[in-house]
C-alpha cells in the first residue's frame, strides 16, 4: 500500500529514533576519561561589572567562586585563593595557610557588588593539591546582578594554567 507524502516523514522519524538510541563516540569507548590529578594552579576569569548600552555605563555584579571537590573519598588542600584585578596587581589573599575540603565538600569566596577594586579584568587564582590522584574539583565563578528590576547572571569556569617554575 502507497502512502503518498507520508513516507519521507516516516523515513525521518525512523532516522530520528535510532540516531538518539545510538551513542556517540565518548559514550562508544571501551574506558570513559576522566580527569585526575594530584594538584592544579587554576585561572579563574571575574567580571565585577560588565558595560551596557550605547554608552558603555558599567552594571555592577557580585561574584561568587565556588571550589567543589568532587572526589567521594578524598580530601583535597587549597593552598591559595588569590584575587587579582584588571592590571595583575595582587587585591588580597583569601587564605593565609593551606585549607581542607572534605570528599564531595565545596566552598566559596564572595565578592560584594559594591567592590569594584578587581575592575572588569579581576580574576581568581586557585592552587590546590592532593596526596593521590583525586577528580579534578570543579572551579567557577558565579557573577550576578539586579538594577532597576533588570537582573544579569552567568557563570564563568575555571581554567587550569602552567606556572613558571
Amino acid at each position: 500500500m502507497k502512502i503518498p507524502g507520508k513516507l519521507p516523514a516516516i523515513l525521518i522519524a525512523i532516522v530520528f529514533c535510532l540516531t538518539i538510541g545510538t551513542p556517540g563516540p565518548a559514550a562508544a569507548s571501551s574506558s570513559p576519561e576522566y580527569r585526575l590529578s594530584k594538584g592544579q594552579t587554576v585561572y579563574v576569569p571575574v567580571y565585577s561589572n560588565v558595560f551596557t548600552g550605547p554608552r558603555k555605563l558599567p552594571y555592577q555584579l557580585a561574584a561568587t567562586l565556588s571550589i567543589r571537590n568532587t572526589d567521594p573519598s578524598a580530601s583535597l588542600r587549597l593552598t591559595a585563593i588569590d584575587y587579582f584585578d584588571t592590571g595583575g596587581k595582587l587585591v588580597r589573599r583569601h587564605i593565609e595557610k593551606p585549607f581542607i575540603l572534605g570528599p564531595l565538600a565545596s566552598t566559596y569566596i564572595h565578592i560584594g557588588e559594591k567592590d569594584t577594586t578587581g575592575g572588569f579584568g579581576a580574576n581568581f587564582v586557585v592552587r590546590w593539591q592532593a596526596d593521590r590522584l583525586v577528580n579534578v574539583p570543579i572551579i567557577e565563578c558565579v557573577m550576578i546582578g539586579t538594577t532597576s528590576g533588570q537582573g544579569i547572571s552567568f557563570v564563568s569556569q575555571g581554567q587550569e594554567i602552567k606556572e613558571s617554575p
